[in-house]
């Protein structure tokens, strides 16, 4: 019991600076960015929601692409997404502009997060993480349903 009581007190110091860290970026708001990034998080999220997966990842930012193959990300989208059903809503809940974050290299990101329901999960939240890619377009570097 002790175990899991620390293992969970490590898990919300963690969580807790990783918060602290998102929040101490918010003073670096980039408007134009952030619409730019929304907008290619909709597009990029609307070819996943169609499970057009192969498509999502050759639209996604080399960073993505270099983490995972395609038949990778095929693989596991089709395993967690199909179960959750069709796309029922999906609502802009917010935006952090950031030009660093953890175990990624330095550059313009945007880590947007929006309440989305499914057919068969009610409540969930998707995290997309835009980034300003090599060629000058905002192209997704991550993405993420809890």
């Amino acid at each position: 019991m002790e175990v899991l009581m620390r293992k969970q007190s490590i898990y919300i110091f963690i969580i807790s600076l990783l918060l602290a860290y998102l929040l101490a970026q918010t003073g670096l708001a980039n408007p134009t960015a952030e619409k730019a990034a929304i907008s290619a998080s909709l597009a990029w999220l609307a070819l996943v929601d169609a499970g057009r997966y192969d498509e999502s990842w050759q639209e996604a930012a080399r960073l993505f692409k270099a983490a995972v193959t395609k038949q990778q990300w095929r693989a596991s989208t089709g395993a967690y997404r199909k179960p959750l059903g069709q796309l029922i809503t999906r609502t802009f809940k917010s935006k952090t502009y950031a030009t660093s974050l953890p175990g990624a290299p330095d550059g313009e990101y945007v880590v947007i997060q929006y309440a989305t329901t499914f057919e068969n999960k009610k409540s969930a939240i998707e995290t997309i993480t835009p980034m300003l890619d090599g060629d000058g377009s905002w192209r997704v570097s991550g993405y993420y349903i809890k």
